[in-house]
């Protein structure tokens, strides 16, 4: 089980999460006002999928009534995919330090490119 709170890094700054809920292999945690929300599942069968989700929120101007202001939301999801057997803890986590690795290489161009639709 993760420690309560979790805390990520956005821009720069340090946001501290306390634990909202848990259940059968879920963890949540957000901030008090629900503006980030860090949630944790598991599941089990032919393969095992596990997943850490990170969900920003925040009010911006209404493009068709900018004098309004509209929730919006979004989010990144790491998954971890993998067969029941045959695949090792330490092979999976090479994996996902590769990725995370190549994400923040060049400064994290890599990410701008990502994240601007090149393939």
């Amino acid at each position: 089980m993760f420690t309560d709170p979790q805390s990520v890094t956005i821009g720069g700054s340090a946001t501290s999460l306390p634990r909202v809920s848990s259940g059968n292999g879920t963890g949540v945690f957000q901030t008090p006002g629900g503006e980030v929300t860090f949630a944790i599942s598991n599941s089990y069968g032919k393969r095992n999928r596990r997943a850490i989700k990170v969900t920003s929120k925040l009010l911006v101007a209404d493009p068709i009534t900018p004098s309004n202001n509209i929730p919006v939301s979004w989010g990144v999801t790491l998954v971890d995919d993998s067969p029941v057997q045959g695949v090792t803890v330490a092979q999976r986590k090479d994996l996902v330090i590769a990725l995370a690795d190549w994400l923040k290489a060049s400064s994290a161009a890599n990410t701008d490119k990502f994240l601007g639709g090149e393939a």
